[in-house]
């Protein structure tokens, strides 16, 4: 393991500071942070009104970075809410030999060139382990929180509720060093369309609470939907289709109007990921599938 100089680890906490990047000590050599947790907090200092976690403790006073860098050299955390940002950690296959595994960078700019996107030139650090972090700077308000696998296999973001090791940290596998170092960029738009919170699609708030939809067929609108929004990357066309041929039987039934049905499942695929032409296609097929062996409905 190679080791840094005392004042290494101070200058990269400063230098983030600088950039208004709220920090705190991770331990020496290692990406958890050296802050005490709430079983073991003393109630003193910071925490004298209550217990403070590193998020809330994260700082860019430059002179209590100097007091917490004094004793010993502490790697760089970066709370990301705090300072304003979203990193996308592009991370490499943990299992030595899996060559045959896109690595997050792989996968990321596949990912960019399917949205009709160039990748981003923004603010990047190499990480120990031989990934990426891009940064990206949200407005004001923006409250994202933490993904892990949305955007694709290999790929996690970091915002509110998340940290990163800064450049200039070290590690036993390496250094976190600047790939990049020119300002982070503002989030594109169509990374923000896919990292938003989900909200329910109109179809589902279309859902009517007569009769003719049962409590059974809104709470399985409801879900199969859910399942779609959130299938992993390889398995959003299967889990849309098998979605369809779940809920057609309730519009055979008569306790669906299909149009409710199509829209909600519809918007459930594009969030996911799918194409819209591609969506249509499927969940008219199984739809159709479902209401024509589903005619009459089956004693339960």
């Amino acid at each position: 393991m190679t080791h840094l100089p005392p004042s290494a680890p101070l200058t990269a906490a400063l230098a983030a500071a600088e950039r208004g990047w709220h920090v705190f000590p991770l331990r020496p050599g290692d990406k958890r942070p050296a802050l005490h947790g709430e079983a073991v907090c003393p109630g003193i200092g910071d925490c004298a009104g209550g217990h403070r976690k590193w998020e809330d403790r994260a700082t860019i006073d430059p002179d209590r970075i100097r007091r917490a860098w004094s004793s010993l050299a502490f790697n760089v955390g970066i709370a990301t809410g705090p300072s304003g940002l979203l990193v996308v950690d592009l991370d490499m296959p943990k299992r030595k030999g899996s060559a045959d595994t896109p690595c997050g960078v792989t996968t990321f700019r596949a990912l960019c060139e399917r949205a009709g996107q160039a990748v981003p030139a923004t603010h990047a650090v190499r990480t120990a382990s031989g990934g990426v972090h891009l940064y990206f700077t949200v407005p004001h308000g923006m409250r994202l929180a933490n993904t892990a696998g949305r955007l694709g296999r290999l790929i996690d973001t970091r915002a509110w509720g998340g940290y990163v090791v800064a450049a200039g940290s070290i590690t036993p596998t390496g250094p976190y060093a600047p790939v990049a170092p020119n300002p982070p960029v503002p989030l594109p738009d169509w990374l923000y369309g896919l990292l938003a919170p989900r909200r329910a699609s109109r179809g589902l708030m279309a859902v009517p609470s007569s009769s003719r939809a049962s409590r059974y067929a809104t709470a399985a609108l409801r879900a199969e939907t859910a399942s779609v929004q959130y299938a992993s990357q390889g398995e959003r066309n299967a889990t849309l289709l098998a979605a369809a041929r779940a809920l057609g039987r309730f519009i055979a039934w008569g306790d669906l109007p299909r149009d409710v049905v199509e829209e909600a499942l519809q918007s459930a695929g594009e969030c996911a990921g799918l194409s819209e032409r591609q969506c249509r296609a499927t969940v008219r097929s199984g739809l159709n599938w479902s209401i024509a062996h589903n005619l009459q409905r089956r004693a339960a």
